[in-house]
């Protein structure tokens, strides 16, 4: 989709849908670095386009979408680290989240109930975010050895974004990555993910160099047929 053609409130909105699942590519230094560990799993081994992931829980009498998560949320003065319920329209803003997507899995309503519990099951339980957990995940993208081991740095009660979302979509039997121990799936093996699905994407931010950027932009005006050039 052209970014010129959507705003990030109407694309995630058209799409909203409960239990389908949310990634964003941020800007800052965090997200940054989250997107650069993840080029062993992209196709042309830039940084990925991700760098979070939630889930849709429902839309409630409020009228707003509200999301689950874990996050390490570092915006407001209380730092909320670890599983929480947010607004989706924390997500509109396009200069912090220039990157959108919305996964749809095809889930059916008892599929639905049964990933909405178990979300709901962390956060009464109050499972806090992982940080070591995502270092084990990044690290271990380097070795396929160790991505079919457990997170090395595994921590009971812990979660990071996507393996939230791996953890709940579990209660469905559904795994993301075969072979793959949840707690080592990271965001972008949402994204790219074997299992059926229909992808929903807003991106604004390639994640490459400016320099390869204009080689990228070269090679498909050489590409393209004289007639469309005139």
């Amino acid at each position: 989709m052209d970014a010129a053609q959507s705003t990030n409130a109407a694309f995630l909105l058209k799409h909203a849908a409960p239990g389908r699942i949310g990634l964003s590519g941020g800007r800052d230094w965090i997200n940054k670095l989250i997107r650069k560990a993840q080029a062993p799993l992209t196709d042309d081994g830039h940084r990925s386009l991700w760098s979070h992931a939630f889930i849709f829980m429902e839309q409630r009498v409020d009228g707003h979408w509200w999301v689950l998560e874990s996050d390490l949320d570092l915006r407001y003065r209380q730092i909320r680290l670890g599983v929480q319920e947010n607004r989706l329209a924390r997500y509109f803003d396009e200069e912090t989240f220039p990157n959108l997507a919305v996964l749809d899995f095809g889930l059916d309503e008892t599929q639905i109930r049964q990933v909405q519990i178990a979300g709901l099951e962390l956060l009464a339980g109050l499972s806090s975010y992982s940080l070591g957990e995502l270092v084990g995940t990044l690290f271990a993208l380097h070795s396929t050895r160790l991505r079919q081991r457990d997170n090395l740095l595994a921590k009971e009660g812990a979660l990071y974004c996507s393996a939230l979302v791996q953890h709940c979509y579990a209660a469905t039997g559904l795994e993301f990555v075969p072979g793959v121990p949840g707690k080592n799936v990271a965001p972008h093996d949402l994204y790219d993910s074997p299992l059926p699905h229909q992808t929903h994407s807003l991106i604004r931010d390639l994640g490459i160099s400016h320099l390869r950027r204009l080689a990228h932009g070269t090679r498909e005006l050489l590409a393209a047929p004289v007639q469309d050039l005139l």
